[in-house]
């Protein structure tokens, strides 16, 4: 028997220190059930998720209910924050570094080449914008 990959079946922290294997990733839609799955654990539940990228995220994100930790594991990617104001942060990541995105900030990401990045995140009321 192999062990799960996670970049196909994400695990959710939640209450009680549990840690849950998801169903497979199947896309965008995939969301919608992982939050009626965990509703009950609220801003305190945490989504842990892997993605490798080949070119710049096509949209902004933000997660209202807690911060979320960004780690490169592979290659280089720019984490790119909109802060108060409207100025943009941008902290170059590389294998085995990472950021905060802390709760309720914009933010996105360019990729030259590939990367991968795990993701630990308040998920939450997550929402979405057009870059």
């Amino acid at each position: 028997m192999s062990a799960p990959r996670l970049e196909e079946r994400f695990i959710h922290l939640g209450l009680g220190a549990k840690a849950v294997e998801e169903p497979p990733f199947a896309g965008m839609e995939w969301y919608e059930g992982y939050g009626a799955r965990h509703a009950a654990d609220g801003a305190e539940g945490r989504l842990v998720s892997q993605y490798t990228f080949t070119e710049d995220w096509t949209a902004w994100e933000m997660h209202p209910a807690g911060d979320e930790v960004v780690i490169c594991t592979h290659g280089a990617m720019v984490l790119v924050q909109e802060l108060a104001g409207g100025s943009l942060a941008e902290t170059p990541l590389a294998a085995g570094e990472y950021a905060i995105n802390p709760a309720g900030v914009w933010h996105t990401a360019d990729v030259s080449g590939s990367a991968t990045a795990i993701f630990i995140t308040a998920g939450e009321g997550t929402q979405h914008r057009p870059r």
